[in-house]
């Protein structure tokens, strides 16, 4: 291919196909240049090696300050030049000074059409160079670029996950970083978006570390959304509150920018972090062309990179914990139950034994009562002591199978999880022998320490199977919080007058109540004596008699439900509970709920084991519309 037939095929004279290469082509019209251009580049001609200096190379250069091996700037930048008929060098400063003017130099010697560059500092723009002196186009990227540079839209992106997050009611924001080109134009964007919606901005809120800081804050609600200016970094948070089982959005909201290629989380099964994705490649091709444009005079091209931003998904993304509808808090203990099926329990100086059958449960009072309020769809919370022992991960588990919010539960090193024995017999009756392990370290400290466990609680269940002073603790945050409290006393020997002032609802069964109130008075009369200690209402269960409701100035017998054959009665406590509550937050009166409640206990004495045996929100309401 030479001149003459890039003229014939463009229909002009040789000498103007010599002048636009050879850039003097000043007075020769835009639509007869890009023709010719246009041709040069189809047939990718070259001029002979006597073409003075001044003619085309169709070459670029392109000289990056770092490394760029998870973007795809370059990429966009080769494949525009390629299908423009031009080819591409390209060197990498790794942000070193020296190598930066080694790189220009060796553009000198190569002789390229123009350059694309990202200065290593400010500095660099002052450099005296051969190439720099050269009158070729050139193009600055990046935040050392000068007033004229292309950047990425890292501020523009920041600015919006930030509204993102303000839009759906946060105001106390954390922002998550990794020291890079990207990180001063990320902190402008997350400045100015907190600046425009009138919300302060706290130095103390920016984070290039996953430190004690960052997770007290949260813990403490001082910082209920994020956003991270790398994934890799939104990814190793999302590991960490994995791993100490804080679940996404509803402990933390989490948005992140992703560079335009397939990054994986860290472990399938996980859930899909919300993210806009920062299209690199097309920001390579914009620059590019621009830069061709320049050089073949076109002016076709915006000087401004734009990109419209969308989430992803929304997975890690939703209002903050005290936006959501009101919930329900357990405080109390965690167990692995140990069931064995006996044909006699055990009495004082004979052996009992089973070959009958066994099982293993996750159990105790409180994990109990937290099943059961999931299982009847409200959203749940169980504060507790695990131990370090394979039965913990047992635990955490089975939790999360069932949607439980595990914020408030802590393993202690060095103790083991709670462990209850539990003797059945035929008719359903049982006896349980409890190892405490880590329960029994559940202290008000704890307690206050996780304060942050109850916002937004509208019933807080608490267990006498933790030590008293700790109830007490529980009773006095869930006050502060405005919840109301329904304690049941299991293995209590007495209840401290300060205690019950605290108590909205207290529901022992017959046995609880007699040891609390020892004489030879009526049931309704020992209720009665622990109302005068400032307890608002007492349900006893009485197991295939139903339930008493006493208040002080009201007294109701429930009967329980007759449809079902006893097999194991020993959550049905925890059943009723659960449901309690769960239909007092449903916005049902307390008989309603109570009826609800009876329903749930006689149904678990039909099953064995407890939480196998709790009832779920689509089977009770159904069965008692039917009834």
């Amino acid at each position: 291919m030479k001149i003459k037939d890039i003229a014939r095929i463009a229909g002009v004279s040789t000498s103007t196909v010599s002048k636009i290469i050879n850039n003097k082509d000043a007075a020769i019209s835009a639509e007869t240049r890009e023709k010719v251009l246009a041709i040069v580049r189809r047939y990718h001609y070259t001029p002979y090696a006597h073409v003075s200096s001044s003619s085309k190379t169709w070459r670029i250069g392109v000289v990056l300050r770092s490394s760029i091996s998870f973007d795809t700037t370059l990429d966009g930048i080769i494949q525009t030049a390629q299908s423009e008929g031009y080819s591409v060098l390209v060197f990498n400063s790794y942000s070193d000074p020296q190598q930066e003017i080694k790189n220009l130099s060796g553009l000198s010697r190569q002789s390229i059409d123009g350059l694309i560059w990202e200065p290593t500092s400010p500095d660099s723009l002052n450099l005296d160079t051969s190439v720099l002196k050269n009158e070729i186009p050139r193009i600055t990227i990046g935040p050392n670029g000068g007033d004229s540079a292309f950047l990425l839209p890292y501020r523009e992106a920041a600015y919006k996950l930030t509204q993102e997050l303000i839009n759906l009611g946060h105001t106390t924001i954390g922002c998550l970083l990794a020291e890079g080109r990207r990180t001063e134009e990320f902190i402008k964007g997350f400045k100015s978006c907190l600046f425009d919606n009138n919300i302060s901005y706290d130095a103390g809120n920016i984070f290039f570390d996953l430190n004690e800081k960052l997770l007290n804050d949260i813990n403490q609600n001082r910082i209920t959304g994020l956003i991270s200016s790398h994934y890799r970094r939104a990814l190793e948070f999302y590991q960490l509150m994995s791993s100490l089982h804080r679940k996404l959005p509803y402990s933390t909201s989490l948005v992140s920018i992703k560079n335009d290629t397939t990054e994986q989380l860290i472990y399938p099964g996980s859930t899909e972090i919300s993210t806009y994705t920062i299209r690199n490649a097309d920001f390579g091709s914009e620059i590019c062309k621009k830069l061709i444009s320049v050089i073949e005079k076109r002016n076709d091209i915006d000087s401004s990179f734009t990109q419209k931003f969308h989430l992803d998904n929304k997975g890690t993304i939703g209002k903050p914990s005290q936006h959501f509808p009101p919930k329900i808090t357990v405080v109390g203990s965690i167990n692995v139950d140990k069931y064995l099926a006996v044909s006699n329990l055990p009495e004082k100086g004979t052996v009992t034994k089973t070959d009958i059958s066994s099982a293993t449960y996750p159990g105790g009072k409180g994990l109990n009562q937290a099943v059961g309020v999931s299982r009847l769809g409200q959203r749940v919370t169980l504060i507790g002591n695990v131990g370090s022992d394979a039965n913990a991960d047992y635990i955490y588990q089975s939790l999360n199978r069932w949607g439980i919010d595990t914020s408030g539960i802590v393993r202690c090193p060095d103790k083991e999880t709670g462990q209850a024995f539990i003797f059945v017999a035929p008719d359903g009756e049982s006896i349980i022998s409890i190892l405490s392990g880590a329960n029994e370290l559940l202290s008000p400290s704890d307690i206050y320490n996780r304060s942050p466990q109850f916002a937004n609680s509208a019933y807080c269940l608490i267990q006498s199977e933790v030590p008293l002073d700790t109830v007490e603790a529980a009773c006095d945050v869930a006050k502060k919080h405005g919840a109301k409290t329904i304690l049941k006393p299991s293995s209590c020997d007495y209840l401290p007058a300060r205690l019950a002032k605290k108590v909205d609802i207290l529901v022992p069964n017959e046995k609880e109540l007699h040891t609390l109130v020892p004489g030879e008075v009526s049931l309704q009369n020992k209720a009665k004596i622990l109302l005068q200690s400032g307890i608002k209402t007492i349900i006893v269960t009485r197991g295939e008699q139903g339930c008493l409701l006493i208040e002080p100035d009201f007294y109701q017998s429930f009967s329980a439900s007759k449809q079902f054959i006893s097999i194991d009665n020993t959550g049905a406590c925890d059943a009723f509970i659960s449901a309690l509550a769960s239909y007092l937050l449903a916005g049902l009166e307390l008989r309603e709920a109570i009826e609800y409640a009876n329903y749930a206990a006689a149904f678990s004495t039909s099953r064995e084991g407890v939480t196998p045996s709790l009832i779920d929100k689509f089977a009770l309401e159904s069965r008692m519309k039917s009834n």
